[in-house]
């Protein structure tokens, strides 16, 4: 199942986030998790949200550019090694990782590996067939990591 990801570029300057998370608190909108990368001057804010379209559309009204990614939400056992399954298989494949975030959704159960990849549409047949699940838009945004922990 293919999932949504929100792409913000911005300067490497204070406030720039800050900008991207009031525009989506006005609007109502769930950050579900989120990766942040600078080069030189400019950077990326990846967003994982609970209404990619229409964060999409507030954040281009307030002038941001923006982009939503197709993604591919993969759940993985969490424990050691639970990964590099994944990792291997993709490789054997010729698949390349553009971009990805991964968070515990259990401890010592599962986790979920969000991947922005060069095919997606042959990775998203490859992961099914070799026994991983795959989350939609829906799901990864209802997902609560971590929920059994007493804090």
């Amino acid at each position: 199942m293919i999932a949504y990801q929100l792409c913000i570029f911005a300067e490497d300057k204070p406030g720039q986030l800050a900008n991207v998370t009031s525009v989506l608190a006005k609007a109502d909108i769930s950050i579900r998790a989120t990766t942040i990368s600078t080069h030189g001057t400019s950077g990326v804010i990846n967003l994982i949200v609970d209404d990619p379209k229409r964060a999409e559309k507030a954040l281009a009204k307030a002038g941001m550019t923006v982009h939503l990614k197709n993604v591919l939400a993969v759940l993985i056992p969490d424990r050691p090694g639970g990964l590099d399954k994944l990792m291997q298989l993709l490789y054997r494949e010729g698949i390349n990782i553009n971009n990805a975030c991964g968070f515990v959704l259990e401890c010592a159960e599962k986790a979920v590996f969000v991947v922005d990849v060069d095919q997606i549409e042959k990775t998203e047949k490859l992961v099914e067939k070799n026994g991983f699940k795959t989350l939609d838009t829906e799901a990864l945004s209802a997902v609560e990591p971590f929920h059994y922990m007493k804090y």
